[in-house]
């Protein structure tokens, strides 16, 4: 069962770069009490966010609208509140239950995350502890945020509905990502958006950049937005693993052999990420930061 489990994994992961898993051992209470615990934070005064207002994208709590309101140019249909939670968890000091809380659902969800790290390796054909190894995951990166999506005129039924936040793959390793009860989240999949619905109970997981690095290309980081509903407030928790920020993500080299070659040079996480987080987005844009470019190897080839 295990291995046929794998198997149906790695097809996700080559064919999606998205998909759901279910009997997943995080309570159900605490993934309420960690989305109750982001709608009391979002409700509270100006005055008691206002030193996360402004933080920058390599700050370890910030609070704003958008993706990066300093660098995106414009103001998305979207609050957020973004903790990094391991090797060490940074909370706000308001609401008063926010730190416990956020502290056990980080531990769960890591625990999963890790957990499908090693089934994703194996079914890449690698020992089941050869990601964590390659990628240091022993002292991982991991972030929580919460996002809030208010409703609007323009929702996700029109085919120009309000942007809560635009095309984009994560920067990150996987994401564990559930909602409210209200749609929105969208992944393209075959040059087409489509709408995620979710299986009750579930958590969504998505496929990141550092995947599609450290599988050199066989697993894809999925592009995936978010739109808004035109009636109903949308929410969002987020727990996203990554590698160790000093380590340096490079494709294993087991999966990098002829004829498919390299196809993305090293770099550490830690540069990565502040790269993705400090611009624009754009799409998988970033990605092109660590792409082996196949025109200058040939020309350079051909001139030797």
């Amino acid at each position: 069962e295990r291995s046929q489990a794998v198997r149906h994994l790695g097809r996700a992961c080559q064919d999606w770069g998205f998909f759901m898993v279910t009997n997943h051992g995080v309570p159900e209470d605490l993934q309420s009490a960690m989305m109750d615990a982001c709608k009391e934070l979002f409700g509270l005064p100006p005055e008691q966010k206002a030193e996360f207002m402004d933080a920058g994208p390599m700050d370890p709590v910030r609070v704003g609208t958008g993706f990066n309101s300093a660098v995106d140019g414009a103001r998305y249909w979207r609050d957020y509140v973004k903790m990094f939670a391991h090797p060490e968890l940074h909370c706000p000091a308001k609401p008063d239950g926010l730190r416990g809380v956020a502290a056990e659902y980080a531990a769960r969800t890591r625990g999963l995350l890790l957990e499908l790290t090693a089934a994703i390796s194996e079914s890449l054909g690698l020992p089941a502890g050869r990601i964590a190894e390659r990628l240091d995951l022993g002292s991982c990166f991991q972030i929580l945020v919460g996002n809030h999506y208010p409703p609007c005129a323009a929702g996700p039924d029109d085919d120009d509905g309000a942007v809560g936040l635009p095309a984009h793959s994560d920067h990150g390793l996987l994401t564990l990502l559930f909602q409210n009860g209200v749609d929105g989240l969208q992944v393209k999949h075959d040059g087409r958006w489509l709408l995620a619905k979710p299986i009750p109970g579930s958590f969504f997981v998505i496929a990141g950049d550092q995947l599609e690095i450290v599988s050199n290309g066989r697993y894809k980081g999925v592009l995936h937005r978010a739109l808004v509903d035109r009636a109903q407030a949308r929410m969002s928790c987020v727990s996203l693993l990554g590698p160790c920020l000093d380590a340096v993500v490079k494709p294993v080299p087991e999966l990098a052999v002829p004829p498919l070659g390299l196809e993305f040079r090293g770099v550490k996480y830690r540069d990565y990420m502040e790269h993705q987080q400090s611009n624009k987005l754009n799409e998988k844009g970033a990605l092109d930061l660590v792409r082996v470019q196949r025109h200058i190897l040939t020309d350079t080839l051909c001139s030797s």
